[in-house]
């Protein structure tokens, strides 16, 4: 797990719980499974720009929001 991955996976969850969506229903809207959203919130996995524009989507924010400072 790098720094970067991490701290991306900490943003999304914490706009995930900003917005009341569970886990499972934010990754409904964004067409993967639960376990692959757990991943991503724990900076496991590496998500391509698609992905990442989906999330900013289904979470109604700016993909620039979600990646760390």
């Amino acid at each position: 797990m790098s720094e970067l991955t991490v701290s991306f996976g900490l943003k999304v969850r914490e706009q995930r719980k900003q917005k009341k969506l569970s886990q499972e229903r934010l990754a409904l809207l964004c067409n993967i499974d639960r376990s692959y959203m757990g991943r991503i919130e724990r900076g496991e996995v590496n998500i391509t720009l698609e992905k990442l524009y989906e999330l900013a989507e289904a979470l109604d924010l700016n993909a620039k929001d979600l990646l760390p400072k």
